[in-house]
């Protein structure tokens, strides 16, 4: 009996079918999101959805297993974004799509963007805020195989306080507001209601909490930094959280909002803008990760130089924060905070996740590092390490591979050309 050798071209073909039984992977080089050097000349075993060995050399492939031949390429656990929006896509006129489109029409659109993420190489990802349930039910889909796109941790409707970054009823007219938004809608005021908050996000079928601890650039709100939550608020959220096993990622410019929070025991600070010292040795001390989000700064900051894009009240806020997160996140990097890779994708166009490496790079990570911090760190903030975050034995088999080598030249992740998630091919040269 001969070894089945299938063409990657012949492979897309069975995107919409069980992964075989056993694969074989011969790597050429292999950067396993560990802190190893690059290995040359690696042998992958897959069974099921589950790597079952990683062995040197390009070993012999055995009767009845599927090969997959990517020994000219540089072989890499799947990406993992930490912070993206599927739900929606920053575009002239978009702050009308609250107005205009249903809950089918953003769900259809969230689809695509989860394709195109995927396609990109980020095997997983974590939801970050959304409206309808429109992300739990992505990821559903995409757990039963009806959608094609990257695994989903979804926190649903980020939580807020009345007026905060979140509240989804800021600058509407109150004509057009039937009643006060509830904590079911995601608006909190005081520890009860930020129970009663968390505890409806588990009965909606969330992963995990994302709560809006201070103002936002893009929000209709006139601050983007003010803290937005008093500690027994934050203390209330953390506290049910870890009851129901959801850890907690928290949006958050402002220092006084971000110290509040680091101190309530969340899990990640997203963006950081106006992170300070007294910031920085809390998250140390409290192993906080910080999620930087440079691309959603930079974006921003470009499109606010269009006249039009945002709303009057927004392009100040995109102007002055916009430009600084990437010098917070040097300043973090250098002064020992934990790192997960995360890009605010939605806020920019989805697919051009790999831009949040070349601009870590350019910040002054270096290029391995970078690439751990989309794998092993990653993996780490979502308690995931067992499954995900590396190429080793027993983990899920999310594995990409790209031409040249990522550590001389970041800037080649911008091309995948080969995604495996649970063991099935998702894309192939072409």
């Amino acid at each position: 009996m001969q070894a089945k050798v299938i063409s990657l071209a012949v492979l897309c073909g069975l995107i919409a079918t069980a992964p075989q039984a056993a694969t074989v992977i011969h790597a050429g080089t292999l950067i396993d999101g560990t802190d190893s050097a690059p290995r040359q000349n690696v042998t992958i075993r897959i069974d099921g959805d589950r790597i079952t060995a990683v062995e040197n050399g390009l070993q012999r492939v055995r009767d009845g297993e599927t090969f997959i031949d990517l020994s000219q390429s540089t072989v890499m656990p799947g990406f993992i974004d930490s912070h993206t929006h599927l739900s929606s896509q920053l575009a002239q006129g978009s702050y009308m799509h609250r107005f205009t489109d249903n809950p089918a029409t953003t769900a259809v659109r969230a689809a695509s963007f989860a394709r195109l993420t995927l396609h990109a190489g980020f095997t997983t990802v974590r939801e970050l805020g959304d409206s309808d349930h429109v992300s739990v039910a992505l990821r559903n889909g995409i757990r039963q195989g009806h959608i094609e796109g990257p695994r989903i941790f979804a926190a649903g409707k980020s939580l807020a306080t009345t007026g905060g970054h979140a509240d989804p009823t800021n600058n509407v007219r109150e004509s057009f507001i039937h009643s006060p938004p509830t904590p079911a809608d995601g608006v909190i005021n005081g520890p009860l209601e930020a129970r009663q908050a968390v505890r409806k996000r588990y009965q909606d079928g969330a992963d995990l909490i994302k709560l809006t601890a201070t103002g936002g650039v893009l929000s209709m709100a006139s601050s983007g930094d003010n803290p937005q939550f008093m500690m027994d608020e934050l203390e209330s959220i953390v506290a049910t959280a870890k009851d129901y096993n959801m850890r907690v990622a928290v949006h958050a410019h402002g220092r006084d909002g971000m110290l509040r929070a680091v101190q309530a025991g969340v899990d990640s600070i997203e963006h950081g803008t106006y992170m300070d010292d007294e910031v920085i040795a809390a998250m140390i001390e409290h192993g906080t990760y910080y999620v930087p989000t440079i691309t959603a700064g930079k974006s921003v900051a470009e499109r606010a130089e269009i006249d039009g894009f945002f709303p009057d009240m927004v392009r100040p806020k995109a102007r002055e924060i916009g430009p600084l997160i990437q010098q917070t996140f040097a300043t973090a990097y250098q002064a020992g905070v934990k790192i997960a890779f995360g890009t605010d994708a939605g806020v920019f166009d989805h697919g051009e996740n790999y831009r949040e490496f070349v601009y870590m790079v350019e910040a002054g990570m270096p290029a391995h590092e970078a690439i751990r911090s989309a794998t092993y760190n990653a993996a780490d903030l979502l308690g995931q390490l067992d499954n995900l975050g590396t190429i080793e034995s027993g983990k899920l088999a999310d594995i990409v591979a790209v031409d040249g080598d990522p550590l001389a030249d970041i800037a080649i992740l911008a091309d995948v050309h080969f995604v495996m998630r649970d063991g099935q091919v998702f894309k192939t040269r072409d």
